[in-house]
């Protein structure tokens, strides 16, 4: 059975990018590769959406995440990818 591919919108909006998120694409990018999971997800920079105060922002599947760092994305992607 073929799922639809997870989609992770991470903000690239300046204040995002600086505050957390260019390090956290790159720790994305690095799950994705360590896990083989790169078919199984759309990766998509997004500028702006106006909620600076709670960056880093980032969206899976259409859940909001405000304020993440490299602890809770971990749990943001292992919850995601969990087995089972």
């Amino acid at each position: 059975m073929t799922q639809s591919p997870v989609e992770i919108v991470i903000c690239m909006g300046s204040s995002c990018f600086s505050r957390g998120n260019s390090k956290n694409l790159g720790l994305i990018q690095d799950y994705l590769k360590s896990n083989d999971l790169q078919a199984d997800v759309k990766l998509v920079g997004q500028l702006c959406q106006n909620l600076c105060k709670e960056g880093p922002n980032l969206v899976v599947n259409g859940q909001t995440y405000h304020r993440v760092d490299s602890s809770t994305l971990s749990s943001i992607l292992e919850g995601c990818f969990a087995k089972g």
